[in-house]
């Protein structure tokens, strides 16, 4: 059998001229499609991983930021827990201490009205028992305790000292008025003058004086000048015996 060269030689150059349309035309898009697939696939599986990675980060951040969370809920809520048992503790205090200035102030209460009833009897005791004490004296009174009692106000007069000389000194100059001496009874002449001399030499000046009759004067005397008054007298007496009894009781009703 022959062969036709020109046919093969026809065959080869249509199968190259085939292999050539081919290449340049279909296998090559196929290739670059494949290749813009691969690369759209690699980019999608790259777009996922930084997704997955930024997913990952922002879980990350969230669980962190739940931890933080949950640590300043737990602090807040220690927070809180101690601050409300200060404050329980607080108000406890208070109340106890509230309740304690009530019991005080109740029983300061009580003891003031029992000391005021207290008072008040003793006092309506002590004026009739001193208004007793002062009658009898002015009924007892004669010439001779007269003239002792000028003699004790002379001597207490004349150891006279300090501020209450001073106010006195101060009375006696200033006043625009003759010094007032008052007593229960009318003084002789010469108790007058001895009072006047006694004056005289207690406070270095002429003194002048006007005598006069009190009969709520109970056996005493008493020098009043510019509003200044000094007595002695037996209600002096009766004040420190009434001002001793009243310590006494005072002492005994706190006593132990």
């Amino acid at each position: 059998m022959l062969i036709d060269w020109f046919t093969v030689g026809a065959q080869v150059l249509n199968f190259v001229v085939l292999v050539w349309l081919m290449k340049r035309f279909l296998y090559q898009p196929v290739l670059q499609a494949i290749a813009a697939r691969e690369k759209r696939i690699a980019d999608q599986i790259a777009n996922a991983a930084a997704k997955e990675a930024q997913a990952q980060t922002e879980r990350q951040a969230f669980d962190a930021k739940n931890t933080a969370f949950d640590q300043q809920r737990a602090a807040l809520l220690s927070q809180a827990t101690a601050q409300a048992t200060a404050e329980g503790l607080r108000l406890s205090e208070e109340a106890q201490k509230a309740a304690e200035a009530l019991a005080a102030q109740h029983q300061q209460s009580l003891a003031f009205q029992a000391l005021h009833l207290q008072q008040l009897i003793a006092s309506r005791a002590a004026h009739e028992v001193f208004a007793v004490v002062r009658k009898t004296l002015a009924d007892l009174a004669n010439v001779g305790l007269e003239e002792r009692m000028v003699e004790v106000f002379m001597q207490r007069l004349g150891a006279l000292t300090g501020p209450a000389k001073e106010q006195l000194v101060a009375a006696l100059q200033h006043s625009a008025e003759p010094a007032l001496v008052r007593s229960c009874f009318a003084l002789l002449a010469e108790q007058q003058a001895a009072i006047c001399q006694a004056i005289k030499q207690a406070f270095s000046a002429d003194v002048p004086l006007h005598f006069e009759t009190a009969a709520d004067a109970v056996c005493g005397i008493e020098l009043r000048a510019g509003g200044q008054k000094w007595a002695w007298t037996i209600d002096e007496y009766l004040r420190d015996l009434e001002h001793n009894v009243a310590a006494l009781l005072q002492s005994t009703a706190v006593a132990p």
